[in-house]
Formats: C-alpha cells, structure tokens, sequence
C-alpha cells in the first residue's frame, strides 16, 4: 500500500516538475522551485488557508520548467552569458546597457507553440470561472524570491488590468523578460545568486477590484522595532501598487494580536493618510491602469472601517502561525491584501516572509541617540529640523545630501550620500544600497524606501512633503529615527552616540525593575529593554502632544469663546462629528500602545495630573481653568476628578481606560490617583470612578494612589484601605516635606531627594505600607539620577523600582549588586 501511495506520488510530483502550466490550487510552499515564492505562497494559501476563512483569488502560474523550456528552445543561454561576461553591476552605465541588451534578446524571442497552447487553455479555464477576457493581474514570481533572507519584492515586472489571451501571453512574455531588469541583476549579483541558475514563473490571477476601493500591505510584526504582538496595516484608495511604490501616504493601522485572538477589538492605534492619488483602471485609454487624484472629501476619510481593519489584523494572525509552523521557526509576514469594490470583499494577493526583523540578532540591544550640544559646551538641544516624516529604523544616518528626481540621473550619485527624492521603485536599488540614509517626500512605513532601508540597515524618512525642495544637493545633514514614529532631517553633522547592550546573562532580582514610559511612539523599542513592566505611564504627554485641546472645550466646542483655538480645535477634529470622542479615543490609543508593549506585564497609568496653569494653556483651556496663586499645590490630580468644575472631563479619561481595558482587553493596566490629600477623597474618586464603569476588582481591576504628599504616608495605613498600593513620586514628595517649589530656581539648590528627612520619610512608607500588606514601588526621578538612592530603596524592601529607560540596565546592575550584599 505504502509502495503504491509513493510511487503515485512520485509519479505526480514528476507531472508537476514537467508541467508548462499549473492551477494555483496545485501547488504549494513546497514549490518554490516550480513556480517560485510568491506563486507557491498563493497557492498554499488557497489549499491551507481558505477553509480557515483567508480569501485569495484563482489563477495559475507558468513553472520554471517552462522558463527554462523557452531558454533552452530558442537556445538563449550561451547569448546571455555573453551579455555578461563583463557585467559590472558598480558601474550604472554598463548594468544598463548589459540589463537592456538581455531583456531586448528575451523579448524578441517568440515564445514555443506549447507554452502558448497551456496559458491559453490556464486562461481559458479562469475564464469560464469569472467571465470572457475576464481582467487579471499577471506577476513574476522568481524562484529564489521570498524567501526568508532574501525578499527580491519588486525587482521583476507586475501588469494589472490585463484582458484578453493576446494580452495575457504579452504579458507573461514581458515578465519572462524582467528577470533581466536592471534592480534584478543587481540585487542578484549584491546577494551572491547566479543569474543563470533561477528561474522565472508567472502567476496570472483574477483582479481584485481595489481600483473602486482600497488596499494594501500589511506587516504580522511592528516594522521598526521589531515588536512580535503588533500587526501593522496600511491602506490607501485604489490598486496596490501606489502604496507599494510610496507613491502615496496611507492610512496606517495598529492591531495587537494577542487580544485580538481572544475575541477582543485591539486597535491600538489609526493614522489618517494623505492618500492623494489612486491607480485606477484606464478604461478606454491607451494604458492598463493610471492615477487619478482623490477627492478632498475622501482624504480626511480613513479607506477601512474597524471591521475591516480587524478582519485583516485576524488573518495575518492566521497567515503568520501557518507559515511558522510550515517552517518550524517563528516567521513574521509581509502581506500585500485588497478590497473589492463591486463586492465589498476583503482578498489577500501576496503573502511572503519579513526579511529584516526576523534576521536580526536579538540578544543585542543598540540604542541611538543625538548627543546634546552639538559639539558646544552650551549642552543645547538639537535645532529646529529642516523637514519631518516617518522614521524607518530606529536609527541616525548622516552626510551629504544628493536630490535626484529623476531615476536617469541616479549615476550622479556617490557613496555615502543621503539621497533623498519623491519616491524609490526597485530601479533605485543600484545607489540605495551605497546611501547612508534616505529622505522621500511621499510613501508611508510599508513602501519600497522604507522596506529597502530597513533590509540595509540604514535609516530612512518617508512622507516628509517637501524633502526635495527643502533640502539642497551637497547640503550636510542629520537624520534622525531614533526619536519615535517622527523621523527629523537636522542641518548640519550632529554628533551622536551608539550604544550597544549584551542582553545575555544579565542578573534577575528580586525587586522588579520597571519603566516610566509617557512617549507611546517609544514604547515598542523600551519593552525590548528587559524589564518588569511600567510604573509610571503618564497621560499628560499623550493630552499635551496628541490631543492638545482641553477636555472641556471638546465637550463645549460649540461655547467657546476663543475663535482662533476653536478653529484649531476643528482642524484636529475634522473626523469626529463628536469632539469628545477625539479625547477619548486618542487618549485610549496611546495608553493601549503602551499597554500592549509591555502586556501582559503590569503597566500603572496615572490618571491626569497637570496643574490649572498647565491645563489653561491646552487649546481651549483658558475659558475653563481659574487663575491661581501656587498651581504646584492647587487644584490638581485627585481634588479635580469629583469636582462639578472638571467631573465630566475625568468621565473621559474613564472612558478611555475603560475601552482600554474592556474593549481591547488589556486588563494589565493599573490605574493610579495622583495628588489624593486624604483617604476620604480617595472614596470620593473611587466612588466618581465607578460611575463612570470603572470598579475597583471589577474585571481585575487594581487601583493605586501616588505617595507624594506627607499626609499619604503619615496616614499609609488609611489608605492602604482605600487603594491596591502605592507608588511614591519621589518630586513632590521631596518638595513638600522639605517645603520648596521644585519650579523655583531660587530655591532648586535645596531640592535634594536624598535629604535625611525625605529618606525617613520613605522608609516609614514603605513600612506601612508593608505592614498592610500592600505593594509599594517608586516612580520619581531619584532612583535614575542617583545609585545610592536606588541601593537605599532595596534595602528598605521596597517592591519596585520604576526607571527611565536609559538608567535601566545601569541600575539594575547596581540592584543586584545591592541584593547580593545584603
């Protein structure tokens, strides 16, 4: 029997290998070397996946066996291998005139009777499916293309909108023919491939209508940091290949897949695209497809709704985990999907593995950053940035800029220039390559530049809008990604530092090490730090840098006085027909960034803590802050949140953590009370807080109170009937016991965290609270500034220890160290 089953086996796997043409539904990831990456991923998509509920479109491949059939036949090989017998792919001149000289020799070779006979008979068949001369889209697929180290995307042609036998055979031809481009040829030669020894295959695929609506790619991991629990999708009106090619700047979208997968709604995070143009087809025209500009209205309109945006995120949780298992090793996606616009369906086109974070080294954490003063004794900050965009790789590149508009004049530019253009195709490979890093005025996270650049490991900025006018040919310049998702083009060479950290054999100890962490566009990069979790996610950097308007001026937009902040208030608002939704929403997606980085260690988020004169200067505030003598010590945290001047804008900081927590499932925040003067108004927050959904052990839920007031740890032992634990806020509480306005320079050379009555004031903190049996950690400034004070609170006993993310891994030596001793 088993003789039987593997002699038919044999004999279909010999059909397949002598076969022109196969179905998509015949072959699999097991064929790459009969069809190709993309091809074979097509395939195994269709047979693994559809039954699982992933949709990809019908169609066939011509194999490798046919490539080599037409070589062999028409007795091409010896002729290419005299094209390049002198190839040099460092000289542009000479890769074009060899690239052309191939693709002309392939293209004026007639294809064999046979191989035209089976794509007419494969077509015909797709035919009777979805109708006469039904539109396809007709791709390369190399043989050594996607594959886990080497991705290829892009450097042989793809032809959508195509219609008809004639057209669909010109078509294939034409492909057959770029495995000659000049991006292929290169990109072979740089990865040590032997031109003669990969084949071509050509998918023919059934159109997804995406012309009439959107599409994409999307990434099973956070592109920049590398982040495995994040699927990032992009999105733009119209066929793919703008936002491929970063023609456009799309829509992006955050998903966490964790909760995701247990049936919660994730989105951490939706970024609004310019969305400009759209590749549509060219009905009645002399091409297959052309672009068109968007209208204004539909811009400010996101291209997926959240079922969507969801519905994808779950299939590249379900493409990822078949290929992972496929393979036996973990291996993130690069997917390309599309939605149909005469159905309404969502289909995926492409799917092949990530090539850049999952090669990486991970026990290696390498840290960028610019070092103030820019080589003067000043210590001042970076200047103003000449442009702005979205940051590619988490990294600092720096020289002399070279502006190319054109991809013919790409042999003007030298090694170790930035290049910085429009945008890149794989034409531009050839110089990319020999850049130190690349600015381009459009393309978002997934387009060619920004895949490039991260496969070489230079840093890029994309979408920036004005690069190529700004910046001038030979002008020095700095480009910065290591600062969050806003990569910044700085004038001149500024100095900065690399620092490299061993993550191996770091010592573990028994007081949590955690992070204070208020920058969401930073926190997938800091949970790679080893580490506890968070002690301190603080709102007000989300509300100041995000939201920027008063949560009170949302709620009466409509009664504000100041016509100039009302106006800016509606430009940040144009997409929420209710403002306060804009708090709640933005709010809840920056806390949720944070969440997720870290999940499912705890993350302590402190409700709102900014003082009146720090509220007034929101958009808006004005009208609805009082004017006070010392805000340092007014009307702030805990007093403001059951108070009918500010009730209902604390009921929006409850939404938010509610759709945190309940919504999106990221039940690991903790909510901490700041500035609470007494156990009773503890109650009154507490009881102000349930009101508005939130219920202390609800769903899990844990509710701290900040130390920072001598009274919380003179009455420690009230309040720890009140709340969960404490976290001390070394600042304030140094300023209050010592008397001081840490916002004084006169007095400033007192503040000192390690005075002797504010170190007894800590030990009877943390004693209390012990006592009690309720967890204590700290979240001030003092652990990071100084060892001795991080050495103290260990041996105290304290539970925590919450740090910058620069002093961590410098301090958790230190604690260690301390524990050892003790």
């Amino acid at each position: 029997m088993l003789e039987t089953i593997l002699s038919q086996q044999s004999a279909s796997t010999v059909a397949k290998q002598k076969a022109l043409v196969l179905p998509l539904t015949e072959v699999g990831i097991a064929d790459i070397s009969l069809v190709g990456g993309k091809n074979a991923s097509l395939g195994e998509m269709i047979q693994q996946l559809k039954p699982k509920g992933v949709k990809v479109p019908d169609g066939f491949a011509t194999t490798a066996y046919a490539y080599r059939y037409f070589i062999e036949v028409a007795g091409l090989e010896a002729k290419l291998r005299e094209i390049f017998a002198d190839l040099d792919v460092e000289d542009i001149n000479n890769l074009r005139q060899r690239g052309k000289q191939a693709r002309y020799l392939m293209l004026q070779t007639s294809f064999p009777e046979e191989l035209q006979q089976a794509i007419a008979q494969a077509y015909q068949n797709l035919c009777q499916q979805y109708g006469a001369d039904t539109d396809v889209a007709v791709r390369s697929s190399a043989t050594a293309e996607d594959l886990p180290d080497a991705s290829f995307a892009g450097q042989q042609e793809t032809y959508l909108n195509v219609h008809g036998l004639a057209a669909v055979l010109e078509a294939c031809h034409k492909c057959f023919a770029s495995i000659f481009t000049d991006r292929a040829i290169s990109y072979r030669q740089i990865k040590g491939f032997d031109h003669f020894n990969i084949a071509l295959s050509v998918g023919v695929q059934k159109m997804v209508r995406s012309d009439l609506a959107a599409s994409g790619v999307m990434f099973s991991i956070d592109t920049e940091s590398g982040f495995k629990d994040a699927a990032l999708i992009t999105a733009a009106y119209g066929l793919g290949e703008n936002v491929v090619q970063g023609a456009v700047n799309p829509d992006e979208y955050l998903v966490f897949k964790p909760t995701l997968k247990q049936g919660f709604r994730p989105i951490l995070a939706k970024r609004l695209g310019t969305k400009e143009i759209k590749m549509v087809y060219d009905v009645g025209g002399s091409k297959l497809t052309k672009n068109i500009p968007v209208a204004a209205s539909d811009r400010q309109l996101f291209a997926l709704n959240n079922q969507e945006i969801l519905q994808l995120a779950q299939w590249a949780c379900i493409i990822e985990e078949h290929y992972s298992q496929v393979r036996g090793v973990y291996t993130p996606m690069d997917i390309e999907w599309a939605k149909d616009g005469i159905t309404d369906e969502l289909f995926i086109v492409q799917a092949r593995p990530e090539t850049v974070q999952s090669q990486k080294v991970q026990n290696v954490l390498r840290t960028y950053r610019l070092v103030n003063g820019q080589g003067n004794k000043e210590n001042l900050p970076p200047p103003p940035p000449l442009v702005t965009g979205r940051s590619v790789g988490e990294m600092i590149g720096q020289g002399k800029a070279r502006v190319i508009l054109d991809v013919h004049q790409i042999h003007q530019f030298q090694a170790g220039e930035v290049l910085v253009t429009n945008r890149t195709d794989p034409d531009w490979e050839p110089i990319m390559k020999k850049a130190s890093a690349i600015v381009t005025n459009s393309g978002g996270r997934t387009c060619h530049a920004a895949i490039i650049a991260r496969e070489l490991g230079i840093p890029a900025i994309v979408g920036c809008g004005n690069a190529t006018t700004t910046i001038k040919t030979g002008q020095e310049i700095t480009i910065c990604c290591a600062e969050g998702e806003t990569g910044k083009v700085y004038q001149g060479l500024l100095p900065y530092e690399v620092q490299e950290i061993p993550l191996e054999q770091l010592p573990r100890t028994r007081t949590q090490i955690m992070m204070n962490v208020g920058n969401p566009e930073e926190a997938f990069g800091y949970a790679a730090i080893p580490n506890d979790g968070v002690g301190l996610a603080r709102m007000e950097f989300i509300i100041a840098n995000h939201i920027k308007a008063h949560p009170l001026a949302l709620l009466h937009f409509d009664e504000l006085e100041d016509e100039l902040a009302k106006y800016k208030i509606a430009e940040l608002t144009a997409q929420y027909e209710n403002k306060a939704e804009f708090f709640v929403d933005k709010l809840a997606q920056g806390i949720a960034i944070i969440a997720a980085a870290f999940y499912p260690k705890p993350v302590i988020v402190r409700l709102s803590d900014f003082k009146s004169n720090e509220y007034a200067n929101l958009l808006g505030g004005k009208q609805f802050e009082p004017k006070e003598e010392n805000p340092m010590i007014g009307w702030r945290g805990a007093s403001r949140y059951y108070d009918p001047r500010y009730r209902e804008g604390f009921a929006l900081e409850c939404e938010a953590m509610k759709r945190v927590r309940n919504e999106m499932g990221l039940t690991n925040v903790i909510l901490m009370v700041p500035f609470c003067r007494t156990p009773e108004e503890g109650r009154r927050v507490l009881a102000e807080m349930a009101k508005n959904g939130l219920v202390r052990a609800e769903n899990d839920l844990l509710v701290y109170v900040m130390c920072e007031l001598p009274s919380n740890v003179l009455l420690a032992d009230q309040f720890s009937e009140v709340f969960d634990g404490f976290s001390i806020g070394s600042n304030d509480l140094t300023q209050l016991t010592l008397g001081l306005d840490r916002d004084s320079e006169l007095v400033a050379h007192l503040f000192d965290e390690r005075n002797d009555a504010v170190m007894r004031t800590i030990t009877q903190a943390i004693a209390t609270a012990k006592q009690h049996h309720r967890k204590i950690g700290i979240c001030g400034q003092a652990p990071s500034d100084y060892p001795e004070f991080a050495r103290f609170l260990v041996k105290q006993g304290i539970d925590s220890i919450s740090l910058n993310p620069d002093s961590v891994l410098k301090t958790l030596l230190e604690i260690a160290a301390t524990e050892q001793d003790s």
